[in-house]
C-alpha cells in the first residue's frame, strides 16, 4: 500500500479510499496515515489529500449504502446462511438506527473498523439517501482530517510507529481468529434454529 501510494499518489488514494468504504478490508488508517507522511515530505498536498480522500470515501460509502438498501433484506433471506447473517440481525440493526440513526451514522463513519459497515446498515434501514450522504460526508471528513494530520505530525517517526503497531497486530489477529470462530459457531446455530422454527408445523 505504501509503495503504491508513493508511486501513484492521488490515484492510489482514490482507489484505496473508495474500495475501503465499499467494505473491502483495506486499512484506511494506513491509507490516510501514510498520505499524511507524504504530506510531511511535501510529496502530496494536505488540502488535496483531504478533499480527494473525503470525496472518494463518500463515493464508496454511497455505493455500500446502495448495496444495503437495494439488496439487504432479500440478500439475507436468500443467502443468509452463506454470509452468516440472520433476519434477527437486520431487525436489530433497523431498531438501533430507528432511534439514533443520525448519530450512529455520523459517529460510525468517523470510527475505525465500524466505518466500513455503517453505510450498509444505513442502507438496510432505508435511511433517506440525502440525509445519509450529508452525515457520511461530515463523519468521513472528520476521520480523514484526523488520521492525515496524525500521519503528518508523526513525520519521520511514521515507519517506526507502524512497525510497533504491526507487532501488536499479530496478537490482535490471534485474538480475532478465536473471536471469529466463536462468532461463526453462534451464527450457524442461530441460522439452524431459524430454519427449524420456520419448518415447524403450526399448532
Amino acid at each position: 500500500m505504501e509503495s503504491f501510494l508513493s508511486h501513484a499518489g492521488y490515484g492510489a488514494l482514490v482507489l484505496f479510499a473508495f474500495v475501503e468504504a465499499c467494505c473491502v478490508p483495506i486499512p484506511s488508517e494506513i491509507t490516510f496515515g501514510f498520505a499524511g507522511f507524504l504530506v510531511y515530505e511535501h510529496r502530496l498536498s494536505f488540502v488535496a489529500v483531504l478533499v480527494i480522500g473525503t470525496l472518494a470515501e463518500l463515493a464508496g460509502s454511497l455505493a455500500a449504502y446502495g448495496i444495503g438498501r437495494f439488496g439487504g433484506r432479500p440478500l439475507v433471506e436468500r443467502v443468509g446462511r452463506y454470509v452468516l447473517l440472520t433476519n434477527a440481525d437486520l431487525d436489530r440493526a433497523e431498531r438501533w438506527l430507528s432511534g439514533r440513526g443520525e448519530v450512529a451514522v455520523l459517529v460510525g463513519r468517523a470510527m475505525p473498523i465500524l466505518r466500513s459497515f455503517t453505510s450498509v446498515v444505513a442502507g438496510i434501514a432505508d435511511m433517506p439517501a440525502v440525509r445519509f450522504g450529508v452525515l457520511s460526508l461530515v463523519g468521513t471528513a472528520c476521520y480523514v482530517v484526523a488520521v492525515t494530520a496524525a500521519g503528518r505530525a508523526l513525520g519521520s517517526a511514521w515507519h517506526s510507529v507502524v512497525h510497533g503497531f504491526s507487532l501488536a497486530g499479530y496478537v490482535l489477529v490471534a485474538l480475532a481468529v478465536v473471536a471469529i470462530a466463536a462468532f461463526v459457531g453462534h451464527r450457524l446455530r442461530t441460522r439452524r434454529l431459524e430454519r427449524e422454527e420456520a419448518s415447524a408445523p403450526l399448532s
